[in-house]
C-alpha cells in the first residue's frame, strides 16, 4: 500500500524530531534535491546535503531537545516550525527556532528551504 504524503511527512518529523537529520535526509530527499540555507548556503544534490548533515550531525555534544511546534501540509508543498537546542563540540550553544518550507514530488523532498524565526 502507497503511503499518502501527509503519512511520508509526519515520518519524516518524526525522524528529525529523534535527532535523526542525517537519516531523514537520506531516507527522504530526492537525489536531486536542493536546499537553501537561512544564512544563503546552497546544496544542490541529495548527496551535498548528506555531507553537510553528517558534519552538523557530527559536531553535536548534547541534543538538548527538539520540539515540532506546528506543521502542516497543501498540495505538494509543506511546513513546518521547530524549535532546535543543541550544545556542540567546540563548547557552542545552538538554540534555533527555525521554520522549514519543502517542495515534494512523487513523495520525496525536491527543495528544502530553513527559514530562522
Amino acid at each position: 500500500m502507497e503511503q499518502s504524503l501527509n503519512e511520508i511527512f509526519s515520518a519524516k518529523n518524526e525522524l528529525v524530531k529523534k535527532g535523526q537529520i542525517v537519516e531523514a535526509t537520506e531516507k527522504y530527499f530526492a537525489a536531486h534535491a536542493k536546499t537553501i540555507d537561512f544564512d544563503g548556503t546552497v546544496t544542490h544534490n541529495k548527496s551535498e546535503m548528506v555531507a553537510k548533515m553528517q558534519g552538523f550531525a557530527g559536531a553535536i555534544a548534547k541534543v538538548n531537545g527538539i520540539e515540532l511546534h506546528h506543521a502542516a501540509l497543501n498540495g505538494d508543498t509543506s511546513f513546518a516550525e521547530f524549535t532546535f537546542d543543541f550544545d556542540m563540540k567546540d563548547g557552542s550553544k545552538i538554540l534555533w527556532h527555525e521554520i522549514l518550507k519543502t517542495s515534494w514530488e512523487n513523495g520525496q523532498i525536491v527543495e528544502e528551504q530553513y527559514f530562522k524565526a
